[in-house]
């Protein structure tokens, strides 16, 4: 008898883990945002950029299994004004016309405790690929989770500010990205 009662309240108890896991994978780019800092001689310049895509797929109790994908059209960049976004579509920064996107891709993700966590993948500007490892941070309620997380990237290990701006004494040549990636529940 006893060994049926414990055999029901550990089914039960599996059970009820299984429905309460949730997969986080609808991107709501309303409520997101991808922003960045560069130091142009020694003064912090914000931007952001306004489109984007993400694709995910993360779920709390099974961080290992996740994936993500983001997508930055760089055309949709704002960097404080108009001469500046127009400067950086250029050949010399971003070159638009031959790469519109930026990507990063996760290779992995793996729990670090708590809230936090670390995804390791490949970031892609201007044609050229570098191994990279995202921190972030996921906070979830119900059916939406938020991500948040930041690295710093290199500029000109993508061949960002080529030329006269490879200077790094006029534009520095570590860029902070921060994103706030908002996600529903399937």
């Amino acid at each position: 008898m006893k060994r049926h009662i414990l055999a029901a309240a550990l089914l039960g108890l599996g059970l009820a883990t299984q429905a309460g896991a949730v997969e986080y994978a609808r991107f709501q780019p309303e409520q997101s945002r991808v922003e960045f800092t560069s130091k142009q001689m020694g003064v912090a310049v914000d931007g952001r950029f306004r489109k984007f895509d993400v694709q995910l797929a993360f779920d709390p109790a099974k961080p290992t299994a996740a994936s993500a994908r983001i997508d930055i059209a760089l055309a949709s960049i704002d960097a404080g004004s108009k001469d500046a976004d127009d400067e950086v579509a250029g050949k010399q920064w971003f070159d638009l016309k031959a790469f519109p996107t930026a990507s990063f891709v996760a290779t992995g993700v793996k729990a670090l405790g708590g809230d936090r966590y670390e995804a390791v993948g490949k970031i892609s500007i201007k044609g050229r690929t570098q191994d990279a490892v995202l921190p972030f941070t996921v906070k979830h309620d119900g059916r939406l989770a938020t991500f948040d997380g930041s690295l710093v990237v290199k500029r000109l290990d993508f061949a960002v500010g080529e030329g006269a701006w490879a200077d790094v004494g006029t534009v520095a040549n570590e860029v902070q990205v921060k994103f706030r990636i908002v996600a529903a529940a399937r």
